[in-house]
């Protein structure tokens, strides 16, 4: 179990300092430094060029975002959600929207589940890919940094496609889908699939075995089961230490249950099990995603919303002829959609671990209380611990390797 579960703050280690205390070096590592992945600053604790102690210093980039959710109706929450966690936006999407769903008991058509699970892997793909290129870039490794976003590229190009919308797509509906898929969108992913195993291998070839990178990754930052579990770590960060624990298994939605993927797990926990762990995530991505693609073909053209006119509004074609479908329609865009009274939560395994949605309703068409669990806020507090007696060099290594994004650290 880890010794000391506190977080220090940055007046813990710059108050001393001030004291004339001289022994140590306090160094200022941001706000504005390309290595801390976000607006982050961290005050370091030096002696020489090894860290004694770290502080995280949040809330550079704080929007407010979960207070403003208070105002707004429940479909127009869900823009806010894509601002969060600006790598997996569709992720964030579907956390949110799963939580209304429960409160309203809703029945999501086949298609539309299968689409959500086949655009959230995606986005799992295309969030990795951003990490292990900056990842690779901070460690010096230019050369992947530029290969991962020429295939992240094509997975923007998908979202385009269905959403008109390379990143804040808005795409999940409470009840489904803002659109039907696009008839060209199986082949381009199927076109996707074929090229993207061969890429991720590749990245392997070139940095797996690599000395300098296993010199700079093995053995750093480490931490143990306990020591995971203990700070609350989740997603990869929790895996590489050896804890077999995804939301997708132990608590499957979307009909994950249904799919066969393989959950990777590391025995170490420093940096180059984060490294193996999630680009062995990515190939389990592609299996979820040929599986999904698969059975879209077999399902054919179908609802990709729910009939609960209360809940989504009847297509356009109803509303020309039909009165019922236009009050309807009226009602849901100029009142909202009335969640019964209660709380509920609801969580997905993001790119980046466990994220939750907790939702309070009091019965109207606006949300009373909206509070996400952002796993790159709670794995951001184990980076003190997993820092000290290493270099300051490790410590650009170590922030990469928890792939925090800081938009969802301060909401």
């Amino acid at each position: 179990m880890a010794q000391n579960l506190t977080v220090p703050s940055p007046r813990d280690i710059t108050e001393p300092a001030l004291k004339g205390r001289t022994e140590t070096m306090v160094l200022n590592m941001g706000p504005h430094h390309p290595s801390t992945h976000g607006v982050l600053r961290l005050v370091v604790e030096l002696d020489g060029e090894t860290v004694i102690n770290v502080a995280p210093d949040i809330g550079f980039l704080h929007t407010g975002i979960e207070k403003q959710m208070e105002s707004k109706s429940y479909q127009k929450v869900l823009t806010y959600t894509d601002r969060m966690d600006y790598l997996a936006p569709l992720s964030n999407n579907l956390s949110y929207v799963l939580a209304v769903e429960k409160l309203l008991q809703c029945e999501i058509p086949e298609r539309a589940q299968v689409a959500r699970v086949l655009l959230v892997e995606l986005t799992r793909i295309g969030s990795h890919l951003v990490w292990l290129g900056t990842h690779a870039l901070d460690l010096a490794a230019m050369s992947v940094f530029l290969y991962a976003f020429r295939e992240r590229e094509q997975i923007l190009d998908i979202f385009e496609l269905v959403s008109g919308a390379r990143m804040m797509t808005s795409y999940f509906r409470i009840g489904g889908l803002a659109y039907d898929l696009p008839a060209d969108l199986l082949p381009t992913v199927r076109q996707f699939l074929d090229l993207i195993p061969a890429r991720i291998d590749e990245y392997e070839d070139l940095l797996t075995s690599n000395p300098l990178w296993m010199e700079r990754t093995i053995g750093v930052g480490a931490v143990t089961a306990d020591e995971a579990i203990a700070y609350g770590l989740s997603g990869a960060n929790l895996r590489a230490a050896g804890v077999d624990y995804d939301m997708r298994k132990l608590q499957p939605y979307s009909g994950y249950e249904t799919y066969n993927f393989d959950v990777p797990v590391g025995k170490n926990g420093d940096i180059y099990d984060r490294y193996l762990v999630r680009i062995a995530e990515m190939h389990q991505s592609v299996r979820l995603v040929w599986q999904a693609v698969e059975r879209l073909e077999s399902l054919g053209p179908g609802p990709y919303v729910t009939a609960d006119r209360k809940i989504a509004p009847p297509p356009k074609r109803e509303i020309t002829h039909s009165m019922e479908a236009l009050i309807h329609h009226f009602k849901l865009w100029t009142e909202g959609i009335r969640v019964p009274r209660g709380d509920v939560y609801s969580s997905i395994e993001s790119p980046r671990g466990i994220l939750g949605t907790y939702l309070v309703s009091d019965g109207s068409a606006k949300p009373y209380r909206v509070h996400f669990r952002a796993p790159s806020f709670v794995n951001l507090q184990a980076l003190p611990h997993m820092a000290k007696g290493f270099l300051v060099a490790d410590l650009v290594a170590l922030i990469a390797s928890m792939d925090p994004v800081l938009g969802e650290v301060d909401r």
